[in-house]
């Protein structure tokens, strides 16, 4: 008897402990001596071809201004940028957009603070000290695997950063893998990864902590998990019935 209440214990015991996991593999930013470096307009994501921008301009005469802000039929008076029906420009496959007056604009491989520059300097041109306000309409990025919330999610802004856009996710599962978090980055027609390590303070310096338009971000599982991945139904049978026949000896044997 005390032979199979001993292999109860041990069963329990293994249950029990072999999920377990220490401060450095869970705890985010840990503190280290790594000097930080991050700058976010040596990091900011550039315009690329599919890109969608809302577009206004303003100028102290605002009828001059009006030809560069062509009204849609249900927009009616209004032009703030997040205005849903305001009018948009896609840059093509060749980075340009088709902006009135102005006509072929190129603006891809241009950051979103660098084309309000250019368009500036377009303008000025036609405006005295014109005024532009540039929004990228689909700037998206989608997180995988053990996050709370897995999807796409689309941003208001160009600049959101890797912790953030997995709290937009509800943060990582105890079972997801802090130190290699994966980011996958289409630049130029070619796809880049990057390897994260959110445990280390080190992960600011990342050139993928600032996020880009489109960006993956993949949270791969831990051992913990790919091993009780293996168990399934039949894990669960073999636990009843282990514990059946522990209850079944015990009685007999008493």
């Amino acid at each position: 008897m005390r032979f199979w209440y001993g292999l109860g214990l041990v069963l329990v015991f293994t249950l029990t402990f072999t999920n377990c996991a220490n401060r450095k593999d869970l705890v985010y930013l840990q503190q280290d001596s790594v000097t930080l470096n991050t700058f976010y307009e040596s990091n900011a994501p550039k315009l690329q071809a599919g890109d969608i921008l809302a577009i206004s301009v303003s100028s102290a005469d605002i009828r001059a201004a009006e030809p560069f802000n062509p009204i849609s039929p249900y927009q009616g008076s209004t032009m703030q940028q997040n205005n849903p029906y305001m009018p948009t420009y896609t840059i093509d496959n060749n980075g340009n957009i088709d902006f009135p007056k102005l006509g072929k604009v190129a603006l891809a491989g241009k950051t979103r603070t660098e084309a309000i520059d250019y368009m500036r300097e377009k303008l000025s041109g036609f405006l005295v000290d014109p005024g532009v306000n540039i929004t990228v309409r689909n700037f998206r990025v989608t997180v995988l695997g053990e996050v709370k919330s897995p999807g796409s999610y689309t941003i208001d802004n160009d600049r959101i950063t890797l912790l953030e856009a997995l709290g937009l996710a509800g943060d990582l599962t105890i079972n997801g893998v802090r130190n290699n978090i994966l980011v996958v980055r289409e630049q130029n027609g070619e796809k880049e990864e990057f390897r994260v390590d959110i445990t280390q303070r080190d992960a600011l310096n990342s050139p993928a902590f600032y996020l880009a338009q489109n960006d993956v971000i993949y949270v791969e599982p831990n051992k913990a998990k790919l091993h009780s991945s293996k168990y399934t139904a039949n894990y669960s049978v073999f636990i009843s019935v282990a514990s059946l026949l522990i209850t079944v000896v015990s009685v007999v044997t008493r």
